[in-house]
């Protein structure tokens, strides 16, 4: 019997402010989650040594880019994923071999170490953990975006009705649209056009789903907790179970 839809419950938490920790050298364990999160300005002097770390695809990747914004942007991001994954796996981050999944998402194989990236206009952010999938997604309140419109296109109509009556209907938008990518990344589809399938805007959302990739690649169930970082960022981390501790840092 062929399934055409399929039950996914998702639970949501915040947003609230974020309290940021102090960096730490303290082991990764089961049920903990870091994330963290650097403006691009922070990250600026690290290029020359992060450019020694990427490896041919990246360097590949990296050049293909047309605009010196968006190289900066990947550089960065990039090279922080590995300076973050080679303390946490205590190995030279530029001898890290990348594999990727059915759709892109990169893992490191043979490894209970699981991660995320998420960049947006200025800032970059890498969630940590060990023995479970995750999901990331960051944006900017000072992203240009006609966020009427796209909530129109790609959210339901309870949320786009949060959104309307929300007292700063950009930041509300950019709240729900952060938990859709985050769950989406957690799964490892990453992308998806029917975005109105996931209503994020509840504390618990259940779902029947009707895409196939998604279908196959999803959990039953995902936890989202989204946070306000400083006035302009905000943040999206979906995972598959509830986490037991989130440490959000400044990179």
């Amino acid at each position: 019997m062929v399934h055409t839809t399929k039950p996914l419950t998702i639970h949501c938490q915040g947003p609230c402010a974020a309290n940021i920790d102090r960096a730490t050298d303290t082991p990764l364990r089961s049920g903990m989650v870091r994330i963290h999160v650097a403006t691009l300005d922070a990250l600026a002097d690290r290029g020359a040594r992060y450019q020694g770390l990427l490896d041919t695809a990246e360097i590949d990747r990296l050049e293909r880019f047309r605009f010196e914004a968006d190289r900066q942007r990947f550089l960065l991001g990039h090279g922080l994923l590995r300076e973050i994954l080679g303390s946490a796996l205590r190995i030279d981050p530029a001898t890290i071999p990348f594999r990727r999944g059915r759709y892109g998402k990169p893992y490191l194989e043979h490894s209970p170490v699981h991660f995320n990236l998420s960049d947006t206009k200025d800032a970059v952010a890498v969630a940590v953990t060990l023995d479970m999938e995750l999901g990331l997604d960051l944006e900017t309140m000072t992203r240009r975006v006609d966020h009427q419109a796209v909530s129109q296109h790609y959210f339901t109509p309870e949320e786009q009705d949060d959104i309307a009556k929300a007292v700063d209907d950009k930041r509300r938008f950019l709240e729900l649209w952060t938990r859709k990518e985050a769950v989406l990344k957690a799964s490892g589809v990453g992308i998806m056009d029917d975005l109105r399938s996931l209503r994020v805007d509840q504390e618990t959302n259940d779902l029947l789903i009707q895409h196939p990739e998604f279908m196959t690649m999803s959990g039953p169930a995902y936890h989202v907790r989204t946070w306000h970082v400083g006035e302009t960022l905000l943040l999206s981390l979906a995972t598959p179970t509830p986490v037991d501790r989130v440490e959000i840092l400044h990179a």
